[in-house]
């Protein structure tokens, strides 16, 4: 244990965060030829409790107010604070066990709050085991199909993926564990940018949005011809920025560059001469919408046509990793050597269980489907083969999403898995009220299944960085989503009988709300915007024939401006204080002062937005909108952000030759 105390005090090695040289290796702190305490009692029922209360705040706060937080670091906090008052020795390797099984509540419930409360809001009927099933084997299906894919996203990709959330969760746990200057560095950080993010959550003192409308020549622009800067001053993307990098966060913000200040435009041109609505649910007038309605009727739909083409395309591109994976997987099934004779921190679950699991995943999921949602066995057979074919699609596309921005796309794949799978059902002869609850429960199974792929890549680096079992951590989740899947169920209903989905007073659910209303047209053959899911897939085409990275470039034009601004501004200051000495030494000390300090934004906002959606749903809001929403809070608003940037750039730059 003193190897690893030694080890902890020295913080991540210096290549955690930078590409391989030839030759070098990655050795985490928990040495890979030494065993650690890791599923103990105390991980497993600490991480059980954990996925438990977070799942059901989770959903009260994401159906209430419309906002899901993501529970990881939260969760991350809590264990280092909780193993630190029991003054448990070497408790790093539970404390990833406690954070994988815990962060299952977040992405089980974005799967579930996404699709399930549209049966409520179309007056369908949705039983707890069909909730629950939905959650359960989507959760299942996500694990399974993402472990042959491990080795290729947290090893091969090595410093080619930035990991966001992963960063910060592992700065976390791994201060938490040192103490001194680091921890010092996380917690100062965390307290400015969580509370700097509370202030304007709980209180309002300026505004949570920065708009060129502010100004009368920018509020003529907007109205004129729709175009218009939109800034989060949130402290908490701004840290993902920084860690993300200037490469892909110039790549997500030219995305959005491109649907806000080209598209966007370019529809409001014509639109001044079209005298009918345009497009499935739209009853609008293009003339009489503003930018951000413009951007939600037409311009998402054809980020999210990228989004799904440069998935395809990343399917092709890793064939090769495909291949290899299901190559091995037929060796072990034929009786050679499994990864389990490999080093402890590379071995996965045997081949033989993944294969096995998935088989009987789908056949579960089959009998759901057969005795539980439709009734019809060829309608079953349909609707499974929609959950397997777009799940593993797009699971690659959810880790990757994740790997580079932090954010997983789910919403949009879902959308798009709900058009597809409609057409599909339509075509069958699956129609009116059984079609919509089938449609929407197969959306359901596949959103749980991206939602968990995608966040589980992030449990897994944070296990590579710090030298998990990664076999452990794979084989535990399954528990933690158990659990998440009762509990999300019996949440959904309780808040179904106690506020509803319709109505005055009933809850937000908007994401909910966006799917019932795409649903509903669609199962009595109105048509979709294809044409627009075209344009996307045929101009991410081009992006990848001209060498841009496709998937982050259609990130961006799907993601809202607001949220992808900052995430530039934090590039560009990670690039600016990497770069300035003439001493590489300093400049690397300089960069992971910052990746501190970005980390501590980001975990701060996460636990200081859970304090304040919580203090929201019970009815504490001290939010004036009217000023809030006025001219000088937002200028307001610039000036803080501008203050936190600066901060940011200052207290990296407090290095020296000895640090």
């Amino acid at each position: 244990m003193n190897q690893l105390e030694n080890n902890i005090s020295q913080g991540l090695p210096p290549n955690a965060y930078t590409e391989l040289k030839p030759g070098e290796k990655y050795i985490p702190i928990m040495l890979p030829d030494k065993e650690y305490p890791e599923v103990t009692p105390y991980s497993v029922i600490t991480g059980i409790i954990m996925a438990v209360i977070f799942t059901a705040a989770a959903a009260y706060l994401g159906l209430k107010i419309g906002q899901v937080f993501e529970a990881a670091i939260p969760i991350a906090i809590l264990a280092v604070g909780l193993s630190a008052s029991l003054k448990k020795k070497g408790a790093l390797g539970q404390n990833v066990i406690i954070q994988s099984i815990g962060a299952t509540s977040g992405t089980i419930v974005a799967g579930a709050i996404f699709t399930i409360p549209a049966l409520y809001i179309l007056e369908l009927q949705a039983d707890f085991y069909k909730i629950f099933f939905a959650s359960l084997l989507g959760g299942f299906l996500g694990i399974l199909f993402l472990i042959p894919f491990r080795k290729y996203f947290v090893s091969e990709m090595h410093g080619k993926f930035p990991f966001p959330e992963a960063t910060a969760t592992t700065e976390v746990l791994v201060a938490g564990e040192k103490g001194g200057k680091q921890a010092l560095v996380l917690v100062i950080s965390g307290l400015i940018g969580g509370i700097y993010d509370f202030v304007v959550a709980t209180f309002g003192w300026w505004s949570e949005l920065f708009t060129t409308k502010v100004i009368p020549i920018g509020q003529t622009i907007a109205e004129k011809i729709k175009l218009e800067l939109r800034l989060s001053v949130s402290s908490a993307i701004l840290g993902l920025g920084y860690i993300i990098g200037l490469k892909y966060s110039s790549i997500i913000a030219a995305g959005s560059f491109l649907s806000w200040f080209v598209l966007i435009p370019v529809i409001a041109y014509f639109g001044d001469y079209i005298t009918t609505p345009i497009g499935a649910n739209v009853s609008l007038l293009i003339k009489d919408m503003s930018p951000e309605q413009i951007f939600r009727a037409y311009v998402r739909h054809i980020g999210i046509g990228g989004i799904a083409m440069a998935g395809f395309i990343g399917i092709i591109r890793s064939s090769g990793i495909i291949k290899k994976a299901f190559s091995l997987g037929f060796q072990e099934l034929f009786g050679k050597k499994t990864n389990e004779t490999g080093e402890r921190t590379q071995r996965d679950l045997p081949m033989k269980i993944i294969f096995g699991g998935i088989l009987l995943t789908a056949i579960l999921i089959f009998i759901f489907f057969l005795f539980g949602v439709v009734n019809n066995l060829f309608q079953a057979l349909v609707g499974l083969l929609i959950v397997l074919i777009i799940s593993f699609l797009f699971t690659t596309v959810a880790a990757t999403a994740i790997a580079i921005v932090g954010t997983n796309p789910v919403s949009g794949m879902t959308l798009m898995t709900l058009i597809l799978s409609s057409a599909v059902l339509v075509s069958v002869g699956l129609t009116g009220t059984s079609g919509m609850i089938s449609a929407l429960i197969i959306g359901g199974v596949v959103c749980t299944a991206l939602s968990q792929a995608g966040a589980f890549i992030t449990d897994l680096k944070i296990g590579y960085w710090l030298g998990s079992s990664p076999y452990k951590q794979e084989r535990w989740k399954f528990v933690g989503t158990i659990f998440s899947a009762a509990t999300v169920a019996w949440i959904i209903m309780v808040l179904n009988e106690t506020y509803g989905f319709r109505g005055e007073n009933a809850l937000v659910a908007p994401q909910a709300n966006a799917m019932a209303a795409v649903i509903k047209p669609l199962m009595s053959n109105q048509p979709a915007p294809w044409m627009l899911y075209l344009a996307g897939a045929f101009f991410a085409l081009i992006l990848t024939i001209i060498k841009v990275p496709a998937l982050p470039f259609a990130l961006g034009m799907y993601i809202p401006l607001e949220l992808n601004t900052p995430l530039l501004v934090g590039g560009l200051i990670a690039h600016f204080v990497s770069t300035r000495s003439k001493d590489e030494t300093i400049n690397n000390s300089r960069r992971e002062r910052g990746t501190l300090i970005a980390s501590g934004f980001i975990a701060g906002g996460a636990l200081f937005g859970v304090i304040s959606a919580i203090l929201r749903y019970a009815g504490y809001n001290w939010v004036n909108l009217e000023w809030q929403e006025s001219n000088t809070a937002e200028l307001l608003a610039l000036i803080m952000f501008t203050l936190i940037s600066a901060y940011m750039i200052w207290d990296s730059f407090r290095i020296n030759n000895k640090e």
